[in-house]
């Protein structure tokens, strides 16, 4: 049990529990002591209870906030990705599949999201264009 870490993250929607992990006790069993709540959206760090953290335990709680972020960027562009991926999929089904009937329920819905996603990077091409100027 030496190779457990001195921190566990239980992940939630919009951060992280913090535990510090001990399994130096006399029933060698694994304890978890609930140390802080953050928000990874704004980066508070709230400790629980009474509780003081210390310069290793924010130390560590930043290097996660971070790392996490870096994950979550990551996964965020792997889905942007991928709905390129499924937008062609649907151009495929369109074009080879699709049923009158099944394209008369979707169409309308799709070109709208379609547009309002090309007026939005439109839009923001010309910003990018424009801050280059």
């Amino acid at each position: 049990m030496g190779d457990l870490p001195e921190y566990y993250f239980r992940v939630k929607e919009n951060g992280a529990t913090v535990f510090r992990v001990d399994t130096e006790n006399r029933q060698r069993r694994i304890e978890m002591d609930p140390i802080a709540n953050v928000n990874i959206r704004n980066g508070e760090i709230k400790p629980q209870g009474d509780r003081e953290l210390s310069a290793a335990d924010r130390a560590e709680i930043d290097a996660w906030i971070a790392h996490r972020r870096e994950v979550l960027a990551r996964r965020d562009t792997d889905d942007i990705l991928r709905a390129i991926d499924h937008l062609n999929l649907v151009t495929q089904w369109a074009q080879s599949k699709a049923s009158d009937a099944q394209l008369e329920e979707i169409t309308d819905t799709l070109l709208l999201t379609m547009h309002d996603l090309r007026t939005v990077l439109v839009r923001k091409k010309a910003e990018r264009l424009g801050a280059d100027d």
